[in-house]
């Protein structure tokens, strides 16, 4: 049912499309202005690792990278979203599965960390589900000069893998 990929050039219009108000951009690329466009989503990618996109019969309908990579260290997913018509259908359980894999086998991480905004209540929900637990809250202010928390997630190797 579900297909992932290194994310290719003619995903880029279809992943900017995903976010669907400025709120929902803020929670996957903080610093980008609404809407999104290719030229923001470039230079996102430029500087992270492994974009990943999932594809559903088909459709590119997931996104993912790595903000930070650290061989044998930390890596910290990065620019999650989910298309609009693909949510609460499996599509972020597997493309999460499979970011997790990439941390833990290519990056031989010791741990998997995650960022949610105290308004992503689909995200704050979600994470422990996958066994992420909450370690830190950071300040951050919105775009509009608010006073926002973020929510810092972690899921050592050894829950996600416990041998």
């Amino acid at each position: 049912m579900f297909l992932h990929r290194p994310l290719e050039e003619k995903d880029i219009s279809v992943v900017c499309s995903f976010p669907q108000s400025a709120e929902e951009l803020f929670y996957m690329f903080p610093r980008a202005t609404w809407p999104l466009t290719p030229a923001q989503l470039h230079d996102a990618i430029a500087s992270r690792s492994d974009s990943t996109v999932i594809e559903m019969n088909g459709e590119v309908v997931g996104f993912a990278n790595f903000s930070r990579w650290e061989f044998r260290s930390r890596c910290s997913l990065g620019n999650v979203i989910i298309a609009p018509d693909a949510r609460a259908r499996g599509v972020g359980r597997y493309l999460i599965a499979f970011m997790i894999d990439i941390a833990f086998d290519k990056h031989e991480a010791s741990e998997l960390t995650a960022s949610c905004f105290n308004h992503n209540v689909a995200g704050l929900l979600f994470y422990p589900k996958l066994g992420f637990q909450p370690y830190a809250v950071e300040e951050r202010q919105d775009k509009h000069g608010a006073r926002v928390a973020l929510i810092h997630f972690r899921l050592p190797k050894e829950i996600a893998d416990p041998s």
